[in-house]
């Protein structure tokens, strides 16, 4: 009962939970706000009332998914103060600067626009109200890009001295920490990323359409952008993602060993990919294992003769340098959510492919199997952004800030573990409920289909609003 009730195994379920279902919402927020701006462009340009539909009918979505970000996106600054308050006192003053710009900088720059957004589609001139969405869509880039910045001096912590007289650490260079190599390798990762999920639900919502012969023009437009997005996306995530494994071997070797259940240090043929490993209950031995040769070193090193430090290895180096102490983390989690992750984006990019080829020189597909495996793939870049996302922090284990405090020294120390289950399930049932209701208010707005607009005018053939859009 009393591992149950374990202050520090609550507070990071809790913690894992809440961040998670914010996470849902972000990469949708990025894509569809830049998928807005791009369509609105578009019918700037050529007044096209086509492009309007489709800047109306995803921008919608995005509102949705907006405002339930910002509702869940505000627990999580709360819970550094409540269940992880050793952690705030001793990296507050480092950790809090990138979050005071995300929220100062990048999120009311953000929120002030896509007020302006809304309600000015009939009070400002088209240019300017154009602006206003693409100002939005920045706004949320460089959002992400601050909470990254954050994260990634968990990851390999720079820009800081340690204040022994105050037992903290203390920010002494704001550029290094908002160019750490992991923060500039991880961010155009994680955009790439976010467009993968915005282009599935483009994808779906396009698809559910087509299959009833619905909204025919608007909608082939958009399933067209939605496979080349998913497409070209995922080619970026790909690349990108090579170099943030470069800047993980770097500053995180035993995430890297974790990753690849790699229990020895490897050169060359024998530093393989593994497709398959099955270890002892220990976690300190392989036993079996499915590998490709070489491709380990390429991916670790960009080399074929590198080498790749293995988790013992690493444990005894780590041992002398910061004491006693297991500093793998727990390896079949890491191992299964580098491999879903990869596994679950390549489908999605794969299902992309087909569709270019189904639906190629204005062909449609008749069999309604492909318009459900359109419809029902959109989770599966989701599914891959929330298990990198997973394997991220879990193979940050069993440190919260790599080097300088391990997680189980960064718990609240008055905080009981009753009180943080109550909270755990207070959050898990209203969480519940607003999942619900964004699910609801998503497919309600997907099967509306895009709004009607203005008649197009007889001498210039524009297109306009016929009423304030939202």
């Amino acid at each position: 009962m009393n591992e149950l009730l374990d202050p520090l195994l609550l507070s990071r379920w809790q913690f894992g939970l809440t961040t998670i279902y914010h996470f849902l919402f972000v990469p949708l927020t990025i894509g569809l706000a830049s998928t807005a701006a791009v369509f609105q462009t578009a019918w700037y340009r050529t007044g096209k009332a086509e492009y309007l539909r489709i800047t109306r009918f995803f921008g919608s979505i995005f509102l949705i998914n907006f405002a339930m970000g910002v509702v869940t996106g505000i627990v999580q600054e709360f819970q550094f103060g409540m269940n992880w308050s050793e952690y705030s006192r001793f990296v507050g003053d480092v950790f809090g600067a990138p979050l005071a710009l995300e929220g100062l900088l990048a999120f009311f720059f953000e929120a002030t626009f896509i007020g302006l957004w809304i309600f000015g589609w009939d009070k400002l001139p088209r240019g300017l109200h154009l602006a206003t969405i693409w100002a939005t869509a920045i706004g949320s880039i460089m959002s992400a890009y601050f909470i990254i910045a954050a994260n990634a001096f968990m990851q390999n912590p720079v820009g800081y001295e340690l204040n022994t007289e105050k037992g903290r650490a203390e920010l002494v260079d704001i550029w290094a920490l908002l160019t750490n190599p992991v923060a500039v390798a991880a961010f155009p990762h994680t955009i790439a990323a976010s467009f993968m999920v915005a282009a599935g639900l483009i994808i779906s919502a396009a698809a559910w359409h087509l299959a009833r012969n619905q909204h025919l023009d608007t909608m082939r437009t958009a399933l067209k952008f939605g496979l080349w997005t998913m497409v070209v996306a995922g080619a970026l995530t790909t690349l990108f993602g090579d170099q943030l494994s470069l800047a993980m071997v770097e500053t995180q070797p035993m995430k890297m060993a974790a990753a690849e259940a790699t229990y020895d240090t490897v050169c060359g043929a024998d530093a393989s990919f593994s497709l398959f490993t099955l270890g002892t209950p220990d976690g300190s031995t392989e036993l079996f294992s499915i590998r490709v040769p070489y491709l380990l070193s390429f991916l670790s090193t960009h080399t074929f003769d590198g080498c790749v430090e293995g988790i013992n290895d690493l444990q005894a180096q780590y041992t002398e340098l910061y004491g006693p102490g297991d500093y793998a983390p727990i390896i079949w989690v890491t191992y299964w959510a580098f491999r879903w992750m990869i596994g679950l984006g390549m489908l999605h990019v794969f299902i992309a492919v087909v569709g270019l080829w189904l639906t190629r020189r204005g062909r449609m597909p008749r069999h309604p199997l492909v318009w459900k495996a359109a419809i029902w793939s959109f989770p599966l870049s989701l599914a891959a952004m929330i298990v990198g996302w997973v394997f991220t922090e879990m193979g940050r284990q069993p440190w919260i800030v790599f080097s300088l405090m391990p997680t189980e020294s960064a718990v609240s120390p008055n905080v009981s573990g009753l009180e943080v289950l109550i909270s755990l399930v207070a959050f898990t049932l209203i969480y519940g409920v607003l999942a619900v209701v964004e699910v609801r208010l998503v497919i309600r707005a997907i099967r509306s289909g895009p709004p009607e607009v203005g008649e197009p005018d007889p001498e210039t053939g524009r297109v306009e609003p016929a009423t304030t859009v939202y």
